[in-house]
């Protein structure tokens, strides 16, 4: 429930994959921090806590519903107990990283749009987002076909296909168009 944009998030996800060890977690800042799991930052942004909805939150840096974790997780995760609110919480699983020291934190800084949609209003509200950027610029966000023919994964025979599938509709036609934006 989740919508991630900005420039370089491809490169970004790229370097998170790339590590083999610890646990890496996206941070944004947010108005209402209150609503979210919050990271506490030293000076040199490195996590001091993570908390679960606080009353009282320590920064406005909420954390993102993107993780990335080595394959220790599953028996970290195996040993975690429900919170006071009846829930496994992924901040459960974060805190046990931070506390053997093998946590690191990406601030998505301006610029960059998280957009948590897991509210009917947050929902609306991506939705208006995703259909700004698409009129203004005509291109669409999150094409799985063109981010597939951008990455060399299908052919221009492949890319064409799918769009003949789609013929006659706006998104049809966009596929078309996407050998005259590469």
């Amino acid at each position: 429930d989740n919508i991630f944009y900005g420039q370089n998030f491809t490169r970004m996800l790229d370097q998170a994959t790339s590590k083999n060890k610890g646990a890496l977690i996206f941070g944004y800042y947010v108005r209402h921090p209150e609503q979210f799991g919050v990271l506490e930052l030293d000076k040199n942004k490195n996590v001091i806590s993570v908390e679960e909805k606080p009353k009282n939150p320590k920064s406005n840096f909420a954390v993102t519903g993107l993780y990335f974790f080595d394959k220790e997780v599953s028996y970290i995760a195996k040993n975690i107990k429900p919170s006071e609110r009846g829930e496994l919480e992924i901040t459960d699983i974060i805190n046990v990283y931070r506390e053997k020291n093998a946590l690191t934190a990406e601030i998505l800084g301006r610029g960059f749009a998280w957009l948590d949609t897991g509210t009917c209003d947050s929902l609306l509200e991506a939705g208006g987002f995703v259909q700004t950027l698409e009129r203004r610029q005509g291109l669409k966000v999150a094409c799985l076909e063109e981010i597939a023919f951008s990455n060399g994964w299908i052919s221009c025979k492949e890319l064409r296909e799918q769009a003949q599938k789609f013929k006659n509709t706006n998104y049809g036609r966009y596929l078309n168009s996407i050998f005259k934006i590469n």
